[in-house]
């Protein structure tokens, strides 16, 4: 059973509660009469708490502008793997979270009591949603109140915030703040903040953690990109130790 096919199947049995739980609670009202829940096992509510996590923050941010657009959508199934007999049942329960009375807030602030703050895992989720805030065009002031609110429930201060947003917000990012560390960084410095990243983003490590198999294409990116900011800036440091 997919991940998808626990949550679209109406998920029962879940005993995290709070709004994630009842969001599923909600889905699961929707097939019960059909005989379709499914019951979480306990070494699947993690991967589901995230993935729920993950549509119902996806979905209230898209529409935090006024309205949900296709590109938003698209930029969600562009990062996450869903087959294409789910697709259609994913995006009704996409619907549902962005219908519910519970504010993002709440979904934020229990996915970072399930995960802890500043929990690699929750970059992840922060990733994925500048790339749907960046679908539609640039991000706008009400996207960017919605990221950094998030972003401050994580754990994540001002100064930490901004360098995510120099990673996710804009399409080349220095190679020096996403391995976070000085423009001047000597070699060591490079490879040891290029080290504990990519440990800490590896898509198997994250799995580890409770991430999704599903999702492992958005890790995969972002481990690239942790790959690339290194080879960058060992270049850059070999050209000036010759010249």
């Amino acid at each position: 059973m997919t991940i998808w096919g626990i949550i679209i199947g109406g998920a029962a049995g879940f005993a995290l509660g709070g709004p994630i739980g009842a969001l599923l609670g909600a889905a699961a009202g929707h097939v019960a009469g059909r005989g379709l829940a499914q019951v979480v096992a306990p070494e699947q509510t993690r991967n589901v708490a995230f993935t729920v996590a993950v549509i119902a923050l996806s979905a209230k941010m898209a529409r935090t502008d006024g309205v949900v657009t296709q590109s938003e959508i698209n930029a969600f199934r562009s990062r996450v793997d869903i087959p294409q007999k789910d697709i259609a049942q994913v995006a009704k329960f996409w619907d549902l979270a962005r219908q519910t009375q519970d504010g993002f807030q709440s979904y934020a602030k229990q996915t970072v009591t399930l995960f802890g703050e500043r929990a690699p895992i929750l970059e992840q989720l922060l990733d994925l949603l500048f790339h749907i805030a960046k679908a539609d065009g640039d991000i706008t002031e009400a996207e960017w109140a919605y990221l950094r609110e998030t972003a401050f429930i994580f754990g994540y201060d001002d100064r930490e915030f901004e360098r995510l947003s120099e990673i996710y917000g804009s399409d080349n990012p220095p190679p020096h703040h996403i391995l976070g560390i000085a423009k001047d960084a000597s070699l060591s410095e490079i490879r040891a903040a290029w080290m504990r990243l990519a440990k800490a983003h590896h898509p198997d490590h994250l799995v580890a953690k409770g991430m999704p198999a599903e999702f492992i294409d958005n890790a995969t990116d972002r481990l690239a990109r942790i790959n690339r900011a290194y080879e960058l800036l060992r270049a850059q440091h070999d050209n000036r130790s010759v010249n």
